[in-house]
């Protein structure tokens, strides 16, 4: 393993970079107080930017940690980010990790996520060297499988009343992709991430 924390990414659409406290309003505003947007989450929607503030100083005093791994989604034609994805969970002895991720909802249904998730996963395998990348989801919200599927995860199946989120007790669907598929993808031209759509 190569930890090289939350660097840079970029795409023909995104930035993917560490949130800063400059980023309060823009994090409130544009996902973080919405109830839609955290409706499967594990974390309530910010009641106001002090919960901003508050979250922002964690991770500000996180990402010196070359294993912290919390992008904030920038939108370049709009100079501000969107939404955020991150390494919500790890395992050194497989070398796997899990993402989670979320954007406001006026960008949902653009090929923002898929992009984002993407570039996400060829840092982590290509670069870091992780072999296995996963995430999950609540059923009810199949489209979020759809931006795993995307990018050439495996449904792995279905786990029955095994997870919580802000609906309570759930089921959720488990994808995955490995550094063997990752490889074979990029023999065959890439996956989302190095897409334009």
């Amino acid at each position: 393993m190569n930890h090289q924390g939350t660097k840079i990414l970029e795409s023909y659409r995104l930035l993917l970079r560490p949130l800063t406290m400059e980023d309060r309003d823009a994090m409130y505003r544009n996902w973080a107080s919405d109830p839609e947007v955290t409706k499967y989450l594990t974390w309530q929607h910010y009641a106001s930017p002090d919960v901003a503030d508050a979250v922002l100083r964690d991770w500000a005093g996180q990402y010196a940690k070359p294993d912290f791994y919390q992008w904030g989604i920038v939108l370049k034609s709009l100079g501000e980010p969107i939404g955020t994805i991150s390494a919500v969970r790890q395992d050194q002895r497989v070398r796997s990790a899990e993402i989670g991720y979320c954007i406001g909802r006026r960008w949902w249904h653009q090929g923002v996520t898929s992009e984002a998730l993407g570039l996400v996963i060829d840092y982590l395998i290509g670069e870091v060297g992780f072999n296995r990348v996963e995430s999950r989801h609540d059923p009810r919200n199949p489209n979020s499988g759809a931006v795993m599927r995307k990018c050439g995860m495996v449904y792995e199946g279905t786990m029955r009343q095994a997870d919580w989120n802000n609906q309570g007790i759930c089921d959720y669907c488990r994808y995955a992709i490995l550094a063997q598929d990752w490889r074979q993808a990029h023999g065959k031209g890439g996956i989302c991430g190095n897409t334009h759509d």
